[in-house]
């Protein structure tokens, strides 16, 4: 294990009981304040933002000779870019600053320690390409169960390869961004022309993705055994849906306006590394996978995730309890299979895990399964129903991870639906 998270580790940091965010996490982010509104690093313990740059400006990082200026960029994709070794040391060097005893650090905080409530949180990273995946069986299940034949729900591909699309890089867009209800041609009636006008079917997608920190060159391809040495860290997703949308176009050649239109992630990037002690096997595979997507050691992570939707007025309703590890298909398979033609990776691309479900309704992952299609109405506090997202929503998802008394999350992203424009 990493000296990092070790659980018995405490910090001269004030951090709340159940926080995401102790001494074991130390995530990265992009953020400013009013006062200094340029975009920079930091890291999160308890409910404080860490301003790295001022505290290598304050030479507390000066024996790992790491260039301010990457700590002033915009973007984490400087900082992924300085390979594994770097980037862990890095996160050691936090940990042993941040330690309960070090007065140094502490007798300078004041310098670089700003409460949550007083920044504002940016895209954490430039995002040059993004992978939807499609690893949940039980996801594809049920769609293949609602849109197909029940028997032949999954299609003959599926337990073969991580199915994939290429995705919209432009949308993607940090937590607390509001999202424009998108417009398009919708095919209600089957007997009748299409028609045009705002989705009328707007859902989420509980997902998960991890960001590249490593580029290769074309030709190249990365095995499962060291695809983790290119794997930075992981946020959490929203891929929102227009599933009207996506009904009428995606054959022959799949989801096109029905994704493009935006997607949420969250603010920190959790490294690897902070997950590791959260490991867990993964589900057996049926029928034998080829041999560029075996496998050694476990690669699933146990992340607790849910979703809430939050009404303009009135109280949320959590309508979805999941976890990671229910994934098929693991992340050094996905990113095993999309290198496996030559097709070359860039720092900041993100992979994205398609729709998380359980075996169990409670752990469904989006309202096309939660609602059945829209026949199982979701009761709200206020007296309204839910099959689909309405304007005024905002969904909200979360998701830890929770060991030997150690909480290691990821926060919440959250996104307001307004109206069409």
């Amino acid at each position: 294990m990493i000296e990092a998270n070790d659980p018995t580790l405490q910090s001269w940091v004030e951090v709340p009981e159940n926080s995401d965010f102790p001494i074991q996490n130390l995530p990265f982010g992009i953020f400013r304040t009013s006062s200094n509104p340029s975009p920079r690093m930091c890291t999160r313990i308890g409910n404080y933002v860490v301003d790295l740059a001022v505290m290598n400006y304050l030479s507390l990082f000066e024996e790992l000779e790491i260039d301010n200026e990457v700590f002033k960029a915009p973007y984490l994709n400087d900082f992924m870019s300085l390979g594994k070794e770097k980037t862990r040391a890095f996160r050691n060097k936090l940990s042993q600053l941040f330690r309960k005893g070090n007065e140094e650090a502490e007798n300078l905080s004041w310098h670089f320690l700003h409460p949550i409530d007083k920044v504002e949180m940016l895209m954490p990273v430039k995002v040059g390409d993004y992978t939807d995946f499609y690893s949940s069986i039980e996801h594809a299940t049920n769609v293949g169960t609602m849109f197909r034949d029940p028997e032949n729900a999954l299609l003959p591909n599926w337990k073969h390869l991580p199915v994939g699309y290429h995705g919209r890089a432009s949308s993607i867009v940090v937590s607390g961004t509001p999202i424009h209800r998108p417009k398009g041609q919708q095919k209600p009636d089957a007997d009748k022309p299409p028609v045009f006008g705002p989705c009328k079917l707007l859902d989420f997608e509980l997902e998960m993705a991890f960001v590249v920190g490593q580029e290769t060159q074309m030709g190249e391809s990365v095995g499962t055994n060291e695809a983790e040495d290119y794997i930075f860290g992981m946020v959490l997703f929203n891929d929102w849906s227009a599933r009207d949308i996506q009904k009428w176009e995606y054959v022959p050649l799949g989801p096109f306006l029905a994704k493009s239109f935006a997607s949420t992630i969250s603010p920190w990037v959790v490294t690897l590394e902070a997950l590791d002690p959260f490991r867990v096997a993964g589900p057996k595979q049926d029928p034998k996978v080829l041999p560029y997507l075996e496998y050694e050691g476990n690669h699933n992570f146990d992340i607790n995730l849910e979703v809430e939707i939050k009404p303009e007025k009135g109280a949320g309703k959590v309508v979805c309890q999941s976890n990671f590890k229910y994934l098929y298909w693991n992340i050094c398979q996905q990113l095993a299979h999309h290198t496996v033609n030559g097709c070359n990776l860039n720092v900041g691309d993100m992979c994205a895990s398609g729709t998380i479900s359980g075996k169990d309704p409670s752990s469904y992952g989006s309202m096309l399964e939660i609602s059945w299609r829209g026949t199982k109405p979701v009761d709200m506090p206020d007296g309204s129903q839910r099959k689909f997202i309405l304007d005024g929503d905002t969904v909200i998802m979360r998701g830890h991870c929770e060991k030997d008394g150690v909480r290691v999350g990821f926060g919440e992203t959250s996104g307001q639906i307004l109206p069409s424009k």
